[in-house]
């Protein structure tokens, strides 16, 4: 079994939908970002720098296995099941560059857009249009690498699973603000459709549940 500390964003999503495309069992343990709840003791005694996801994985060699950082938590799991992250040499290095192009430009760029549009106290038009232009841009860079591609590293993998929650959230306000760059995007645009198209993703997308 499986603890999943997490709540509605696109890094916590990366690994319900990991845990659903898998089939392995996982109680949720929702943390209330609103509420500060990452800041509670339970939680900092697993992830210290209070951010979610995290998990708590109890089927470990030694003992229960806390884990937090998006990407660190994907490549335990793909490698505790053989799933999702190829062996191949090469297989396996086209799906870790793409992993680590979205732990450091897609989530951290598109997040500071969410920031400066939504959290900050004041809205600030040159931080906005610098972060949704460089968004764009990175977007681009996918669009790029989704060239007679199917998914980002040819098969479908723990990269897709980091990425789509983070383009998916930007996508339609992207393309109300910016219809003509995000309409040259079309290679992203089939991948997000692939890629939402899949019963795990649409599942793990919902989690947790809020209502």
């Amino acid at each position: 079994m499986i603890d999943l500390y997490t709540w509605t964003t696109p890094n916590g999503r990366k690994i319900s939908i990991m845990l659903e495309e898998l089939g392995l069992p996982y109680k949720v343990i929702p943390v209330n970002l609103q509420k500060d709840e990452q800041s509670g003791p339970e939680f900092t005694a697993i992830n210290p720098n209070r951010k979610i996801p995290a998990i708590v994985d109890h089927d470990v060699p030694g003992g229960p296995l806390a884990i937090f950082e998006s990407g660190a938590i994907l490549i335990h799991l793909a490698e505790k099941t053989g799933k999702l992250l190829p062996r191949d040499v090469r297989n396996r290095a086209a799906v870790l560059q793409w992993l680590m192009y979205q732990m450091s430009h897609v989530g951290p760029i598109i997040g500071q857009v969410g920031h400066f549009m939504n959290q900050a106290p004041e809205k600030i038009p040159y931080a906005i249009q610098r972060f949704v232009n460089e968004s764009v841009r990175i977007i681009g860079v996918l669009n790029t690498g989704l060239a007679g591609r199917e998914f980002l590293a040819g098969d479908y993998s723990i990269a897709d699973i980091a990425t789509y929650p983070w383009v998916i959230a930007a996508w339609a306000p992207f393309k109300s603000m910016l219809p003509e760059k995000v309409g040259e995007l079309g290679n992203v645009q089939r991948w997000l459709d692939t890629v939402g198209a899949r019963p795990a993703v649409q599942r793990g997308m919902a989690v947790p549940a809020t209502s």
